[in-house]
C-alpha cells in the first residue's frame, strides 16, 4: 500500500508555468497555476502613463513589454507620457470576448519581479515542497475539469463558466431540488479550492420555494466554506447565492479556457518531462500545439531531460491530447 503523502503544498516548477496542489488527509483540496510570462500581483516595475481622464485618479499605463494595465491612485501631478513606478495588484484575466487588463497602483518600492509560486506560498506560512513530480496523479483530471468547467457528483453536476461580471456556477441534476442543493455543496467547496476561484462568484442552485429549505442550504454552505475568507449573500427566492472573495489573478478555469492552445502546450511539456524510459523523446501533438511551443521552451525541455527531441504532428488529435514517448533507437 502506497504511503500517504504529507499534508501541505507541493509545487512543480514546470516549463513556462509553475503549478501547485495542496494535499490534506491524502486528498488534493486546492490548486494553483502560475504563468511565468504574466504580470502577476506583487510585480513592481516602471511604466508609461498612456492615458488619464482630466482630474481622475485612474488611467492606463503601458509597460516596456507592451502590456497595458489599469492604474488607480494617480498623484495629481502625473501627466500622460510620464514614467511611473507601479505595483501590480491583480493580474490580467481573460474572459469570453475580452481581456480584463491587469490592475496597478503607484508605489515607491524597488523594482522587482514576483517571487516564485513556492516562495509566495511560503511567505503566507505554508508548508511547501518543490518536487519534480506530484506525489499524486490528479493533475490531468484537474486540468480536464477546468477545461470543461464541469465537476460531476452523485445525482448532479456543477458547470462553471467565466463571464464578464463573475464566475457563474450552475447546479443541475436529477435529484429533488432540496436534496440536489445540499448534495452540491461539498463539490462546490471543492471546486472553489481546486479551481483557485476568487472575486465575484454566482452560484445558481435549484429554486427552493420553502424558506426552511433555503435556510438549510445557507447553513450547510456556511459550514462548508467556514475556512475560506469570503462574504456571501443569503439564497434568494430563485436559488441564487453570490460569493465574493479576494482576487489577485486568473483562476484555473480562466487560464485554461482563455488560452487552450497555450495551456495544452505546457501540459504536453510536463508530460514529456515526466517520461522515465531511456531514449530520444518522440512528442506527438496537434499542429497548433507544435506551433505554440516556443524555442526557449523546447531548449529547456532538452536541457532538463538530456534527450534529443523529435516531433510528430497529428491534426486528428485533440488539443490537450498530445503525448510523449521514449524511442529506444
Amino acid at each position: 500500500m502506497a504511503e500517504q503523502p504529507t499534508s501541505g503544498w507541493y509545487v512543480e516548477e514546470g516549463i513556462g508555468e509553475h503549478r501547485a496542489i495542496r494535499i490534506e488527509g491524502g486528498e488534493v483540496v486546492a490548486a494553483k497555476l502560475y504563468s511565468l510570462d504574466e504580470l502577476s500581483a506583487g510585480h513592481v516595475g516602471d511604466a508609461i502613463l498612456s492615458s488619464r481622464g482630466a482630474g481622475s485618479p485612474r488611467g492606463t499605463v503601458r509597460f516596456d513589454s507592451g502590456e497595458e494595465a489599469l492604474v488607480d491612485g494617480l498623484p495629481r501631478e502625473a501627466s500622460e507620457g510620464a514614467r511611473l513606478r507601479v505595483i501590480v495588484t491583480r493580474a490580467a484575466i481573460g474572459e469570453p470576448g475580452r481581456i480584463k487588463l491587469a490592475q496597478v497602483r503607484p508605489t515607491d518600492r524597488p523594482i522587482g519581479k514576483v517571487p516564485s509560486l513556492a516562495a509566495q506560498l511560503r511567505a503566507n506560512g505554508a508548508n511547501v515542497r518543490v518536487v519534480h513530480r506530484f506525489p499524486v496523479s490528479e493533475w490531468p483530471e484537474l486540468f480536464a475539469e477546468a477545461w470543461s468547467g464541469q465537476i460531476a457528483f452523485a445525482g448532479g453536476a456543477l458547470l462553471a463558466s467565466p463571464t464578464p461580471a463573475m464566475t457563474l456556477i450552475d447546479i443541475d441534476g436529477t435529484l429533488p431540488p432540496r436534496q440536489l442543493s445540499l448534495a452540491a455543496i461539498g463539490p462546490l467547496a471543492r471546486a472553489i479550492g481546486l479551481f483557485d476561484l476568487g472575486g465575484s462568484i454566482g452560484v445558481d442552485f435549484p429554486t427552493l420555494a420553502e424558506k426552511n429549505d433555503r435556510r438549510a442550504v445557507d447553513e450547510a454552505l456556511a459550514s462548508a466554506l467556514a475556512d475560506w475568507p469570503h462574504q456571501r449573500t443569503a439564497m434568494n427566492g430563485f436559488g441564487f447565492v453570490q460569493l465574493v472573495a479576494r482576487l489577485e489573478g486568473p483562476s484555473l478555469i480562466h487560464r485554461i479556457r482563455q488560452d487552450r492552445v497555450g495551456a495544452s502546450a505546457k501540459l504536453l511539456l510536463r508530460r514529456a518531462e515526466m517520461v522515465e524510459e531511456a531514449g530520444a523523446l518522440l512528442i506527438t501533438a496537434h499542429p497548433a500545439i507544435r506551433q505554440a511551443i516556443r524555442p526557449d521552451w523546447e531548449d529547456e525541455l532538452a536541457r532538463r531531460t538530456g534527450r534529443m527531441l523529435r516531433w510528430r504532428e497529428d491534426p486528428t488529435l485533440a488539443l490537450h491530447a498530445g503525448f510523449a514517448q521514449a524511442l529506444s533507437a
